[in-house]
């Protein structure tokens, strides 16, 4: 009865699990677009972030037997397929073409052929092109079919330590530091995690305006994952920032930001002043003493803290 029961389960997991030999196969037969005509997949394929053996054995297969890839970056692309000897015809989808270039990849799908579409690295249309010819081929009833992968967003949460459960991304936070400020001030009630990319080049400012407008909360700088550089900065934001002064960030950068804790206070000027009074009374403790033991029992950024210490 035991060894029954056993290859009952057996046969249950075989027949849950896909095995995939050709696109043919992936194919379903009744797949028909609004010309009434069978129509071609539209593959949205995941590829690595910066290690090329983070690619799946299916991504490779699918690459190969695809009549065209689309890629963002044609000379980015083409060492991703030089390592795995793939020879598929390419051609450049990005931002500024992706309107224009999309028509050429529809038609073909419409013709009947399967059309892979790649980004620089990870998954595409996440904050990298995809989204027009995605909606365009959804909308003229054409199979669209993810071939997921490496996604630099869901790496970097997942050695975060921070909590995983719930979170929300945003992108690249915004250039212009106004409409940064603007965007952080009206995320600090968030209880969720927060994930944002951001450029090197506006690292330091990103982050001194995480502390000032969101408090010195925790938080992870994920730098160059799956590369020889792969760096995680943990910790407050002051300490990230501290461990970052005078140093020239290179490569792709993911912050990883903890949402308010639940039971956090909100905290007027007239509190802090009040607490800061108490720290005053008590003996040895410097101004740098002072602001930290505030940040640290409130959440409030050590600047908003100087700021009443040295102009109250």
């Amino acid at each position: 009865m035991g060894e029954k029961i056993h290859q009952r389960r057996k046969q249950r997991r075989k027949a849950t699990i896909r095995d995939a030999g050709s696109i043919a196969d992936e194919r379903p037969e009744t797949e028909e677009g609004r010309s009434g005509g069978k129509t071609g997949t539209l593959f949205v394929v995941a590829t690595p972030i910066g290690n090329l053996e983070d690619i799946t054995i299916r991504a490779i297969r699918v690459l190969k037997e695809v009549c065209l890839i689309a890629a963002e970056d044609t000379r980015r692309t083409r060492i991703l397929l030089n390592a795995y000897q793939i020879v598929t015809p390419l051609i450049s989808l990005y931002d500024h073409s992706e309107a224009k270039k999309s028509e050429l990849l529809l038609a073909k799908l419409q013709e009947g052929k399967h059309v892979a579409y790649v980004s620089d690295a990870g998954t595409p249309g996440i904050s990298d092109p995809g989204y027009v010819l995605v909606r365009e081929a959804v909308l003229r009833g054409i199979r669209v079919a993810p071939v997921p992968g490496a996604s630099a967003l869901i790496a970097a949460l997942s050695v975060s330590g921070l909590p995983m459960d719930s979170f929300v991304f945003y992108g690249f936070l915004p250039a212009k530091p106004a409409k940064r400020r603007q965007l952080l001030a009206s995320l600090k009630e968030e209880g969720r995690t927060l994930i944002f990319y951001e450029s090197p080049r506006r690292l330091l400012s990103s982050l001194n305006d995480i502390e000032e407008l969101m408090g010195d909360r925790e938080m992870v700088v994920s730098r160059e994952m799956t590369k020889i550089y792969e760096e995680f900065l943990r910790g407050p934001v002051s300490q990230v920032i501290a461990g970052l002064e005078g140093v020239t960030v290179r490569g792709e950068v993911t912050l990883i930001v903890a949402g308010r804790a639940g039971d956090t206070e909100r905290y007027s000027d007239e509190e802090l002043l009040r607490r800061l009074g108490q720290l005053r009374r008590e003996d040895g403790l410097s101004l740098r003493d002072m602001a930290d033991r505030l940040a640290q029992d409130t959440g409030v950024s050590r600047r908003r803290i100087y700021r009443l210490l040295l102009f109250p």
